[in-house]
C-alpha cells in the first residue's frame, strides 16, 4: 500500500518551513497532559493549518504540533490525538505516528490519561506501560502489507528502573503495568472493569494502543506512560467525568512532563548511536 500522499506533503512542508530534514523523536500527549513547554519550541503548526491531517474534537487536546530543537535532538510534540470514538479508524488515529516516521523519527513516546483498574494505583500516579490488551475492536494494520508484526517486546521496558529512580527523587511512585485499550466514548461499567482486572489490566484508556502498534510497524522504538487520573468504575464509588480527568491531568502535568524529559534523557544515554 503506497504512503499517504497528504502526509508526505505535510512532511515536506514541515521540512521546508523548519529547515530541518530529520527529526529524532516524537511525543504524543494525552488528555490535558501537554505542558506549556516540554522542550523549547522553535515553531508551531495548528492542526487546522495542516491540510489532510485529522482534526481534534475533544476538550483537553489543543490540536498543535510543536517543533523543538536541542543539542543533538530534534523533537516533534503532538499536543492532541485522535480516538476511535470520534469516528476515526485505528489507522487514522495513528496519523501523528505516521507523520513522525515520514519526518525521520526513530523513537516515540506515547502518553495518556487512564483509569486505575489496579486498586494500588491512585489518581496522580504515573504508570510505565509494559504491555497492553487491545479491546478496541480495531487494529490499525488490517489491510496493510507485511502486517504480521511481533508485539512481544513492543514497549521499551529497559528504561523502567532508571525512570522509577528519577520519579522517586520527585516524590513519585512509578509502577509498571498493563494498559487495556477500549473504544469509548462511555466509561466502562463496574462489570467490565472487573473483567479487565481478571484479564490482567492495571489501567484502562481509550487511546495509545493503535499508535504503539503503528510505531512498531514503521520501525520506531516505543515507550509509553499513563497518568492515572481516576479510579475506574467500581474501584471507587465516585462518578466519572471527563472534566475530572482534565483537572487531575492539569494538576499533575508538570511532574509528568519532568518524567518524560527524564525518560528521553535515559533513552539517549542507553542508545548506542544516540538519537
Amino acid at each position: 500500500m503506497p504512503p499517504d500522499p497528504d502526509l508526505q506533503r505535510l512532511a515536506e512542508r514541515i521540512r521546508s518551513r523548519s529547515g530541518v530534514d530529520l527529526f529524532h523523536l516524537a511525543v504524543v500527549f494525552g488528555s490535558g497532559l501537554a505542558p506549556a513547554e516540554l522542550f523549547p519550541a522553535t515553531d508551531a503548526f495548528p492542526y487546522a493549518d495542516l491540510p489532510g491531517f485529522p482534526q481534534v474534537s475533544v476538550p483537553g487536546h489543543e490540536g498543535r504540533l510543536l517543533l523543538g530543537t536541542l543539542p543533538n535532538l530534534r523533537i516533534l510534540q503532538f499536543c492532541g490525538r485522535f480516538h476511535l470514538y470520534e469516528g476515526f479508524s485505528a489507522w487514522e488515529c495513528a496519523a501523528p505516528v505516521r507523520l513522525a516516521a515520514l519526518l525521520g523519527c526513530r523513537k516515540l513516546v506515547l502518553t495518556n490519561a487512564a483509569g486505575a483498574v489496579n486498586p494500588q494505583l491512585q489518581p496522580g500516579d504515573p504508570l510505565f506501560i509494559s504491555d497492553h490488551i487491545n479491546l478496541q475492536g480495531d487494529n490499525p494494520l488490517i489491510g496493510r502489507p507485511d502486517s504480521f508484526v511481533d508485539l512481544s517486546c513492543l514497549y521499551q521496558r529497559a528504561l523502567f528502573p532508571s525512570l522509577a529512580a528519577a520519579a522517586r527523587q520527585r516524590g513519585l511512585v512509578l509502577r509498571e503495568g498493563v494498559l487495556a485499550a477500549v473504544s469509548g466514548p462511555c466509561y466502562e461499567t463496574p462489570a467490565e472493569v472487573r473483567m479487565l482486572a481478571g484479564l490482567g489490566a492495571d489501567a484502562v484508556s481509550m487511546s495509545t494502543v493503535a499508535e504503539a502498534i503503528v510505531g512498531k510497524y514503521l520501525g520506531l522504538e516505543v515507550a509509553a506512560l499513563s497518568l492515572i487520573t481516576n479510579r475506574a468504575a467500581g474501584v471507587s464509588g465516585a462518578p466519572l467525568s471527563h472534566g475530572e480527568v482534565l483537572r487531575q491531568a492539569r494538576r499533575c502535568r508538570e511532574d509528568f512532563a519532568a518524567l518524560i524529559r527524564s525518560l528521553i534523557g535515559f533513552w539517549s544515554e542507553n542508545s548506542k548511536n544516540g538519537f
